[in-house]
């Protein structure tokens, strides 16, 4: 790695190249988990402990730290560009993820060629805040960081407004703040994983935070804010949850056990991402930023690999990931068929039995992650010797 010369900034790559990581402990969970397909869900207090909870917690930090990272390269990218160049690439590559989300993505996390069910996840969110930035980054740079602190605090006003049905007006609510679907045909779904309006909010901050990382920008400056604003998110995190009345969906209460109350304590909105949840994982990646700014070796070495090509990562992990799920019902003696899951087999519960038990879900994740690690290599130095082609900034 020491003979690898790039312009960016490394502290970010390894923050994003953690999260990669970190995802992909989640996917491997979802596809090889004993019954992860039909009840054994982190979230569920009949079923959950604090280990698979944890593993899902420690998984939370992925979505909003991929988002608000891509608002800061975006500003990073438009330092060397026109605010009209800035703007074009933001918006075309918005359109580009977009289609990659509907047409690639939900393809390789169903293997369903009819597309019965469409599942607009966090590829598709980044889409639409990357193309709402390319029209935002033409106001002034304070007043995108108020309206993105203005939305990321008060969206939960919204969470009241909920919609039924497939009306027009329905719809744009799912898109923007009520994750729900429709059926818009026989048997076509469309889910709305991600309402995208609070993610614009994380997006727009994510492009003010860039601030901090200008070749003209202070260290000693850039440390104190970091340590400042992630200890302040972290305690806004305990007293918004503690007081249990505004900042998430769904209030934490107390269970039979103290472990299902700290379960519960902890459980907070990602569908959309609440106020309380967007604290509790935002602040603990500033502070990583913080502790990693000048920390290098062998494992950071390895992390900026995945924090170079995310993107590329991303598609070729859950490609991965979903065809070791087949071999594994292979294994089990299953019909492999069962893992395309299109809508007569989804929630019908015919995967009831399939699985592996949490300890080999972890050893599944490693090895993944160490199989992807060549090749994500061989990209990113592809990329560093041909910065020429103008394609790869798409990938």
């Amino acid at each position: 790695m020491s003979s690898i010369k790039s312009t960016r900034i490394e502290s970010i790559d390894i923050l994003r190249g953690l999260v990669m990581v970190l995802m992909a402990l989640d996917h491997v969970r979802d596809y090889f988990h004993i019954n992860a397909f039909t009840s054994n869900y982190p979230e569920n207090m009949e079923s959950t402990n604090m280990i698979l909870f944890g593993t899902r917690f420690v998984t939370h930090i992925c979505a909003p730290v991929f988002v608000f990272l891509a608002g800061t390269s975006a500003f990073l990218y438009g330092q060397k560009k026109t605010k009209g160049q800035l703007s074009k690439f933001l918006i075309t590559r918005g359109l580009w993820l977009i289609f990659v989300e509907i047409v690639v993505n939900n393809f390789l996390w169903w293997f369903d060629p009819s597309f019965g069910f469409t599942n607009l996840q966090v590829i598709w969110a980044i889409g639409i805040c990357m193309i709402a930035l390319g029209i935002l980054i033409y106001l002034p740079k304070r007043i995108s960081l108020a309206l993105g602190l203005l939305i990321v605090i008060g969206h939960n006003a919204l969470d009241g407004i909920v919609m039924k049905g497939d009306s027009l007006k329905s719809i744009f609510w799912y898109f923007l703040h009520q994750s729900n679907g429709i059926s818009y045909a026989e048997n076509r779904y469309l889910w709305f994983s991600y309402p995208v309006l609070p993610w614009i909010g994380v997006m727009l901050l994510g492009y003010c935070f860039g601030e901090l990382y200008k070749k003209d920008a202070s260290v000693n400056i850039r440390l104190k804010r970091l340590l400042y604003i992630g200890i302040t998110c972290i305690l806004l995190f305990f007293v918004l949850r503690g007081i249990n009345y505004y900042g998430d969906l769904t209030p934490w209460s107390y269970q039979a056990t103290t472990e299902k109350t700290i379960i519960s304590f902890f459980n907070a909105t990602k569908y959309p991402p609440s106020l309380v949840y967007l604290l509790m994982t935002l602040g603990p990646a500033l502070l990583f930023l913080y502790g990693i700014e000048n920390i290098k070796n062998g494992l950071t070495n390895f992390l900026v690999v995945f924090g170079r090509v995310p993107f590329f990562y991303y598609i070729l992990h859950i490609l991965v990931i979903h065809l070791g799920a087949l071999i594994g019902l292979l294994i089990t003696g299953k019909n492999w068929k069962l893992m395309i899951l299109d809508n007569e087999t989804m929630g019908s519960g015919v995967l009831q039995g399939y699985g592996y038990s949490l300890v080999t879900v972890y050893i599944i994740w490693i090895t993944i992650v160490l199989i992807l690690y060549p090749l994500c290599k061989k990209y990113m130095l592809y990329k560093l010797n041909n910065k020429d082609k103008w394609w790869l900034s798409y990938l």
